[in-house]
């Protein structure tokens, strides 16, 4: 039912928007557009639709019905939108998009690769053009997780051979997992007395065979070890990437996002941008800290960043992001769970000690930094909450937008916790699909109770907890038609994953919009369509909230505009 879900249950209001007063910054464009003929969503929960949208320099002047817009300035430029669909510009709550733009110019798979002989001749081709190579390293990335069960057919073909010498390396699609060959490893010091004078729990982070011997995989701490000694890509080649990723994403209607992982080199990228003008959308990125260290000294280096990156268009470094754990499926494991992995009796990896993340994020909140954690497991879920709520506690309700990000399983007493904490649900429903990697790679390894609860959106919408839509890409795409679909289907090629876990068509629409800028805290910005609100709109081209699933997921963006400018316009 439409103008139901926004984390709770709404009322439907079809009364247009109040046609409020807006003032025009300097030498802002005085001439209206009238934008008509349209099937329009505002993202306003009490208004959620409308005829006719009005644009005066970039900014909202109107919304409503066509008369009444009109009338907003009787000498405007109407604009016929011939029945399509309008709605506010696309956000996306979690992902890396200069990581992602990189993938669109180098080797990456996109987690499609469907033998080892494919792989054998995708990885020649690569190293012949060079668009796979970093220095002397071959790196692909996007892997499937289903190649990590064949380390030994990975090094029959990559550590022999034509490639006895050149290091390989062949990332995960998950970001957290790779495999290198022999001659990467030895590079990277992952030797077998290595590896003998490793803890139990740190070896873990490596794929070992029965001899000792490093087999290639390794996991979070592993991987960061083996890509130490890769060549990162060159500031050139980041600029590239990240024009890549900003057209890209235009190109699907996303005006705005949250980038998860501010390192040196993608921060260095935005600010480049920014002065280049190129910086077409609203970017919020977030410096990682450690929460095992001394939170004081861990907020003073991120507000040293923040001052370093202030006062650029378009650009924002509003608050810090946490791990909370790793990832859940075989054979890595690490995401922290309330109940121990079936095969080896373990529990994953909980990143922080409770006590140190509660006084984290009690300190990064009474400073006014949002706090955003990537947490997969039940554990991790639990106890960042357990930390939000410490910190609310201390600090009284800043309004601070703390988010989880991903929560592939939690326990259902803590789907509440959400709407009571004012958590935001962060979520990448592309995943929920019946497939693989939440089947083969999951159900024999994770607690029954534990499994069911699987991507619980619906769970946690129905406690009245807000949902803002996510990629992570790279990791997956960033086509927002592709996770409403997946979202509200939740098919796979080996069926549905839980369908009771469905999410209604209109909630997405919310989660990538008004929840989304939620999440950035720039909700009073961006977000939705109402006077005052920055003209960030696209036009797509059939209603996303009648068509039927299959339809919407073949949805197309016609045009997209941010401050008024149009950025995209799909090619007739």
């Amino acid at each position: 039912m439409r103008g139901r879900y926004l984390g709770c249950v709404l009322p439907v209001a079809l009364a247009v928007l109040c046609l409020a007063p807006v003032s025009w910054g300097q030498g802002a464009d005085k001439t209206a557009r009238v934008l008509f003929n349209a099937k329009v969503f505002t993202g306003v929960p009490d208004h959620p639709y409308a005829d006719a949208v009005a644009i005066r320099g970039d900014r909202i002047v109107a919304v409503g019905s066509l008369a009444e817009v009109s009338a907003i300035d009787p000498n405007a430029t109407r604009v016929d939108l011939q029945g399509k669909f309008l709605l506010p510009g696309f956000i996306d709550s979690h992902a890396h998009p200069i990581e992602g733009g990189l993938t669109l110019i180098s080797a990456d798979v996109d987690n499609q690769m469907p033998s080892m002989d494919a792989l054998v001749t995708f990885a020649g081709d690569a190293k012949k053009s060079g668009k796979g190579m970093r220095g002397d390293v071959l790196f692909i990335s996007g892997m499937p997780l289903a190649y990590w069960s064949k380390t030994g057919e990975l090094n029959a073909r990559f550590s022999s051979g034509v490639y006895a010498e050149v290091p390989v390396f062949l990332g995960g699609m998950d970001g957290h997992t790779g495999w290198a060959n022999r001659a990467l490893l030895r590079r990277a010091g992952v030797t077998k007395d290595f590896l003998s004078r490793l803890s139990p729990s740190e070896r873990a982070y490596y794929g070992v065979d029965a001899t000792g011997e490093a087999n290639g995989f390794a996991v979070d701490v592993g991987r960061d070890k083996i890509e130490a000694v890769i060549p990162p890509p060159t500031t050139e080649r980041y600029l590239e990437g990240g024009r890549a990723a900003v057209h890209y994403l235009h190109s699907l209607g996303i005006t705005g996002w949250l980038d998860a992982m501010a390192e040196p080199p993608v921060l260095a990228t935005y600010r480049s941008l920014a002065q280049r003008g190129e910086l077409t959308a609203h970017v919020v990125a977030l410096p990682v800290v450690n929460p095992r260290n001394d939170p004081a000294k861990e907020l003073e280096a991120v507000q040293k960043i923040r001052q370093e990156y202030a006062n650029l268009p378009n650009l924002s470094l509003p608050g810090i992001k946490v791990f909370a754990d790793g990832v859940m499926e075989y054979p890595s494991q690490t995401a922290a769970m309330t109940k121990p992995y079936r095969n080896t009796g373990k529990s994953g990896d909980l990143l922080f000690d409770p006590a140190r993340f509660a006084e984290l994020a009690t300190m990064a909140d009474k400073q006014g930094l949002i706090v955003h954690v990537h947490a997969l497991g039940d554990r991790a879920v639990k106890e960042t909450l357990n930390g939000i709520e410490a910190a609310r506690k201390a600090n009284g309700n800043s309004g601070l937008p703390h988010t989880l990000t991903h929560v592939q399983v939690a326990d259902p007493e803590d789907f509440a916790r959400f709407r009571q904490l004012g958590a935001i649900a962060a979520l990448q429903l592309l995943w929920a699909s019946a497939e693989t990697d939440t089947i083969e790679l999951l159900k024999p390894y994770l607690d029954p109770e534990l499994y069911r609860w699987q991507y619980p959106a619906r769970s946690i919408l129905d406690a009245g907890g807000i949902i803002s839509g996510a990629s992570d890409w790279s990791v997956s795409s960033p086509n927002v038609f592709w996770a409403i679909y997946q979202a509200e289907t939740r098919k796979g090629p080996e069926g549905v994953l839980d369908a009771a876990q469905s999410m209604p068509r209109e909630a997405m629409l919310y989660a990538y919009t008004r929840n989304s800028a939620r999440a950035l805290n720039q909700q009073d910005k961006i977000g939705s369509l109402a006077p005052g609100m920055q003209a960030d709109l696209v036009l797509v081209d059939r209603d996303l909230l009648t068509v039927a699933p299959e339809e919407l997921k073949d949805a197309k963006v016609l045009w997209t505009m941010v401050g008024g400018v149009t950025v995209y316009r799909a090619q007739p």
